[in-house]
């Protein structure tokens, strides 16, 4: 397999594992041994952006006249080792799917977290308002009723509790993520 080849092959795993991302999300843990990869990535698209790499130092120290055998070697096995690992990765993607999965197994994608966060906040935003109401009706309901109405102020109540619990929960998570990309 010649240069070109190499990186028309590397491109095209590129497509594919953005896509296999897309669709699973981050794995748990990283996808490969650091030692194959330095990225540690538990995505797929940054190990294939750094056997990109390792195809680009072999042609730059190759241009540069400083790419000596045991270099070529060791970089031509690594980069046969990477595209395997990637490719193994790839192909068995519909064997794994069949696979009963821990909830964990996968994390979310930033970007969902960042949507799920809007959403949270959006409902505790509503729950508020629904507390400022059904506070209301208590001040303003007869003796018969107020037992009644407030344990509706307090169910509201708890659940604004819930849903805020919840928005920090997804805040600390994006938070974390961000620190540690």
């Amino acid at each position: 397999m010649n240069i070109k080849q190499l990186s028309d092959n590397l491109e095209h795993m590129s497509k594919q594992a953005a896509m296999l991302d897309r669709q699973r999300g981050e794995h748990h843990v990283s996808l490969f041994d650091e030692r194959l990869f330095h990225c540690r990535s538990r995505l797929l698209v940054p190990c294939v952006k750094e056997a990109s790499a390792t195809l680009d130092a072999i042609i730059r120290e190759q241009k540069e006249n400083k790419l000596t055998a045991l270099r070529a070697e060791y970089l031509t096995e690594r980069l046969v080792a990477q595209i395997s690992a990637i490719q193994r990765e790839i192909s068995t993607t519909k064997i794994r799917k069949g696979e009963i999965k821990h909830s964990s197994h996968f994390r979310k994608p930033i970007n969902v977290l960042y949507q799920e966060l809007a959403q949270h906040q959006e409902w505790a935003r509503r729950l508020r308002e629904m507390v400022v109401d059904k506070q209301r009706a208590l001040d303003s309901s007869p003796s018969f009723a107020r037992a009644e109405a407030q344990k509706v102020l307090l169910a509201t109540e708890q659940r604004l509790a819930r849903c805020e619990a919840a928005l920090l929960k997804l805040e600390n998570q994006i938070t974390y993520r961000e620190k540690h990309q």
